[in-house]
């Protein structure tokens, strides 16, 4: 018997012996390969095996390079011209794709008003004096627009937590509970199966105000916790750290102030580089002295739960800082509250989390997901997003906003869907379900030629009555094809007139699954195919419950 290794073997096999091979089926090509690596470590299967799929893998990567440099070639000796491509960091969305990111969508979007916040939306480009030096080194991957001869210097929005501030203190607002979806941009170096775009979108809920301490930041992390456990994406952790802590660290071990950020940086970078590399950018890059460098390692590596922060109490060189005694206060109340919450075992107090962003002042905290870790043999199309929320306080960015330096408090966290979106589209690949792209719930067919007028007329009824529905748009469809076209989109029922239904005030109604037929009195259609459409969704939900008890 065939495995499902062999089938995707052959798969990558006939892709490969194609006539003409695009980039796209390249790519499409390596996503295969490169699940079928995966798929046989996990399987455990022979060391041979496996490096006889990783050396596929790699040489079809190199087959992608030559051919995209070749195409590169032809493009330059024919004048400029083109294949049809989206920009390098930008996708399109197919409709199986667009459910996803619908579903997706509305989850986040339905817990976020659980939480009683309202939605606003601000301009995808922002004035670029508003944008520079909010963002410390990432400032660097702010698009900036050219000048088209306004008197505006624009830039594209890098996220939504500064038109957010930007938005707080134009309109005086003191107070706020408010989420946003929106496209956001960056000049970063794209890896798409890691979910990282230039094009993306945020989800961000914030909370603006002075309020009592912690309060809010719990909900915040609350929320992101609500939203992972809803969405199912595998077990995850929530690293929080404060910043003034890490500042405090940073000032015990030496670092001077005008470091602190640029120090921070490079911390933030060591849940993805070994701590060799980053010490060696401290050290020849930062211009730290090497026994300062290995102090903050000293620290940094520390990790645990809400236990540590009475290790951390009884260091008296770091509580002489008075920033380490405010954030550790902080963190206490604020583990208090998220054990009260239920959510404490999700979360990890570790003092490398730094979050690269210069206006974060307080608490902060990352969702990281433990079930797709990187794996370097399998190179950057493998699905290893990490990542997957983040957020924190920052008190300070509305006050550097505001003409009037008016102080405005605020706690955030944004959600990384579009790394959602690529751990979602693997989880549906590998459940092998159809996903239903259109919603239409009932399809008006005719069994004889000349009835387009009588489908017509129906489809009117049934949308006046509130029913999703749909027609051919042939004057003289073949039956088949209009049965054929329920089963492939999975529409629920199919109303079917003829002659004799005509002359009887009848209509046959189709269950498009079990193929079973019922005749109903024409005045009653819309009562019955209510009744029709509740038993098939009951007959579904079951079916889908007993296949999710089954895996």
């Amino acid at each position: 018997m065939a495995t499902n290794s062999d089938s995707m073997t052959s798969i990558t096999s006939a892709i490969a012996n194609s006539l003409k091979v695009t980039d796209n089926d390249l790519s499409d090509l390596i996503k295969i390969q490169g699940d079928l690596v995966r798929k046989l470590k996990t399987e455990k299967a022979p060391s041979e095996q496996v490096k006889e799929a990783v050396d596929k893998l790699l040489s079809l990567k190199k087959e992608l390079a030559a051919h995209q440099a070749a195409n590169g070639e032809e493009e330059e000796a024919t004048g400029g011209e083109k294949l049809l491509k989206t920009p390098r960091g930008t996708r399109d969305y197919h409709p199986a794709q667009m459910k996803i990111r619908e579903q997706v969508f509305k989850t986040i979007t339905d817990c976020f008003k659980q939480h009683g916040a309202e939605t606003i939306d601000t301009p995808v480009m922002e004035l670029t004096q508003l944008l520079t030096e909010k963002y410390g080194e990432d400032a660097k991957l702010i698009y900036e627009l050219k000048d088209q001869g306004g008197a505006e210097q624009l830039a594209l929005r890098y996220d939504l937590t500064v038109p957010f501030a930007r938005y707080v203190a134009q309109n005086k607002i003191s107070s706020m509970k408010r989420y946003h979806i929106g496209k956001v941009y960056r000049r970063d170096n794209p890896k798409m199966t890691r979910g990282r775009y230039r094009e993306f979108y945020q989800c961000d809920f914030d909370i603006a105000g002075d309020f009592d301490a912690m309060v809010a930041d719990a909900e915040c992390i609350k929320i992101v916790i609500e939203i992972l456990d809803k969405l199912d994406l595998g077990s995850y952790k929530v690293y929080v750290n404060h910043r003034k802590l890490l500042d405090a660290i940073f000032a015990v071990c030496g670092v001077p102030d005008s470091h602190f950020r640029p120090i921070s940086s490079a911390v933030d970078k060591l849940d993805k580089t070994p701590w060799d590399v980053v010490r060696n950018e401290m050290i020849h890059e930062k211009g730290l002295a090497p026994e300062v460098a290995d102090k903050i390692w000293s620290y940094v590596q520390m990790h645990g739960s809400a236990d540590l922060i009475g290790k951390l109490q009884a260091d008296a060189q770091l509580t002489g800082q008075k920033s380490a005694n405010e954030a550790l206060k902080d963190l206490d109340i604020l583990f208090r509250y998220l054990t009260l919450y239920g959510v404490m075992d999700k979360v990890t107090f570790d003092l490398k989390l730094a979050r690269g962003l210069d206006y974060y002042t307080g608490v902060i905290f990352e969702a990281v997901l433990t079930k797709y870790q990187y794996d370097p043999t399998l190179g950057d199309d493998q699905v290893a997003v990490g990542s997957v929320a983040g957020g924190g306080r920052y008190d300070e960015l509305v006050g550097r906003l505001d003409p009037r330096q008016r102080r405005v408090p605020c706690i955030g966290a944004s959600i990384g869907v579009e790394r959602i979106f690529a751990i979602k589209e693997v989880q549906m690949a590998e459940s092998n379900i159809q996903t239903k792209t259109i919603e239409t719930e009932v399809y008006v067919a005719s069994a004889q030629k000349n009835l387009i007028e009588e489908r017509m007329k129906l489809c009117s009824y049934l949308w006046t009555n509130g029913f999703k529905a749909e027609m051919a748009f042939k004057r003289n469809p073949k039956m088949l094809d209009q049965l054929q076209y329920c089963e492939k989109h999975q529409v629920e029922l199919c109303v079917i007139v003829g002659g004799a239904e005509l002359e009887a005030g009848i209509v046959k109604i189709r269950d498009v699954a079990t193929r079973e037929e019922f005749e109903v009195p024409r005045d009653q259609l819309a009562d019955q195919l209510r009744v029709y459409l509740e038993k098939v969704r009951q007959r579904t939900k079951e079916s889908s419950s007993k296949q999710t008890t089954t895996n």
